[in-house]
């Protein structure tokens, strides 16, 4: 718990809901319905980092601010990993966001209606909460957020963001590696430890002369 209030302004409230079978995305979700009520909400895949002067959550939302319905973030994925992602069938495009006409989890490459992929950030409204109580399964027999906000188009509106930064994916031994190398490089912090991005470039150094 302190590790979870750390960097937190100190009237943060943090309520821990616990997940009792791995049922799926959006069955997590679906677990944290009282403690979300009938406000809009975030949601947050800590395996998705994203480098960016402003978070990526902090840009969604300026944009949630206008549109209202749901909000996921996405980027363009190569098209032969298209089934580890939700992939959106876009709609009309304005600048950074994306109308979306249609969901489909994990599609083979073949089936894919583009290559514009859902990361994991989102901004839902709580009516999603109503659609994932039927526990419909989909995809790998999970219950997936991304069926539920494809069951929701035409009801709210959907869109995508295309947000600025790099990302990496932490789920794999080499995207947390190059998320943690990333990240340091990019502090410059001039207090008592000096510049940390600096002092490890030196040191990657050494080690690549090895």
């Amino acid at each position: 718990m302190v590790l979870l209030q750390a960097g937190l302004p100190e009237n943060a409230k943090i309520t821990e809901v616990f997940q009792d079978k791995p049922l799926g995305l959006g069955h997590a979700i679906w677990c944290a319905r009282e403690a979300v009520g009938d406000e809009p909400f975030a949601v947050i895949l800590p395996d998705d980092m994203v480098l960016h002067g402003t978070g990526c959550l902090s840009q969604m939302v300026k944009q949630y601010e206008k549109l209202g319905g749901n909000l996921v973030a996405i980027e363009a994925v190569p098209h032969d990993q298209t089934q580890r992602y939700g992939v959106l069938e876009p709609g009309a495009e304005t600048g950074t966001l994306v109308a979306i006409k249609g969901l489909v989890e994990k599609p083979a490459p073949a089936d894919a209606p583009s290559n514009l992929a859902i990361i994991g950030r989102y901004i839902l409204d709580p009516q999603v909460m109503e659609d994932l109580s039927a526990f419909n399964k989909g995809a790998g027999g999970e219950i997936q957020i991304t069926d539920t906000l494809a069951n929701l188009i035409g009801k709210q509106p959907l869109h995508g963001y295309k947000f600025q930064g790099q990302r990496y994916d932490c789920g794999n031994r080499l995207g947390f590696l190059a998320a943690n190398l990333a990240f340091a490089l990019s502090q410059g912090d001039t207090g008592r430890q000096g510049d940390l991005g600096e002092k490890l470039r030196s040191v990657l150094g050494d080690i690549m002369k090895t």
